[in-house]
């Protein structure tokens, strides 16, 4: 086990990602360790948001994430229990991102899906990759929003 003793968990406001940070909390409750929420961003396409009908010139990605996680733990745990959770913003790929900061971590924790990919796998692409590549133990958190498994 990594000395470090710190929890990573992915949350992109996502209804798996809010069940996945419910489950860090409550295991950072029982062994102490320190819960760090990550979420990352990508630059759309060169000329991507000038394409878009309805995206400012002025968009930002960063900005955005910043927001969605901030907002996710703040909805998910309350403002006083937020603000003790580490918030890391990365730019690139969520997988790698993840991967990346999971580094000397002693465990991961990502939803079964995120917004992207299509509802009906079972792992999305992001648990797939870091259940696969991850530095560390990872959990998988499953469960639907009225299963009564949160």
């Amino acid at each position: 086990m990594a000395d470090a003793g710190r929890i990573v968990v992915g949350v992109d406001g996502s209804a798996p990602s809010i069940r996945a940070l419910r489950w860090a909390v409550r295991q950072s409750e029982l062994t102490g360790d320190p819960v760090e929420a990550v979420i990352s961003w990508e630059y759309p396409a060169a000329g991507w948001a000038s394409m878009v009908p309805g995206v400012s010139p002025d968009f930002d990605p960063e900005a955005l994430a910043t927001q969605i996680l901030a907002d996710s733990l703040k909805e998910t745990l309350g403002a006083e229990r937020a603000a003790a959770i580490t918030q890391k913003v990365m730019i690139g790929n969520a997988a790698q991102a993840l991967i990346e900061q999971a580094d000397g971590a002693s465990l991961l924790v990502v939803g079964h899906r995120g917004y992207s990919g299509f509802k009906a796998t079972l792992l999305g692409s992001v648990g797939l990759h870091v259940t696969q590549h991850a530095p560390c133990s990872v959990v998988v958190v499953r469960g639907e929003p009225d299963s009564g498994t949160d």
